[in-house]
């Protein structure tokens, strides 16, 4: 029941969402799976390890195969190197059973994922608000718009 509940709500974000957000949500997943293999790798266990760094290797894949070479030029390029490295580590993390290069691949989607939150969407769709956390539990409103 929560799972089919989950899944809807995931479904309906995706749909929803516009490509930044998609690649964000990607880098999410990629950062959560490592954290996991980071938690399996510290409790022993190779198997749920091993899946976990195979999950993120899958959503790096996916970026991967999502990138426009024609109209991304060079950073396109740079996207790809990076990606590939990144696979690339979490290979060896999975083949020495280390947590350096987890650690490691953990830290350069973070640091995407700051870089594309700070893109801008070029044309506002519908103004969306939200409440942000001011202090000890108080919000204040922040009009923010979406793009698609």
């Amino acid at each position: 029941m929560v799972s089919d509940i989950r899944d809807a709500y995931l479904e309906s974000k995706l749909t929803a969402a516009d490509p930044i957000e998609l690649v964000r949500m990607l880098y999410e997943g990629a950062i959560q799976s490592i954290g996991e293999a980071r938690r399996q790798l510290n409790a022993g266990d190779i198997r749920a390890r091993s899946g976990a760094i195979t999950k993120a290797a899958g959503i790096l894949a996916e970026l991967v195969s999502s990138l426009d070479h024609e109209r991304g030029g060079e950073i396109a390029k740079r996207l790809n190197r990076l990606y590939d490295y990144m696979l690339q580590r979490l290979a060896d993390a999975n083949r020495e059973q280390v947590e350096a290069p987890l650690i490691e691949v953990a830290g350069l989607l973070a640091s995407l994922d700051q870089a594309w939150a700070g893109i801008v969407p070029a044309r506002p769709v519908a103004p969306v608000a939200s409440y942000a956390a001011a202090g000890a539990g108080g919000g204040e409103y922040v009009p923010q718009s979406w793009s698609a």
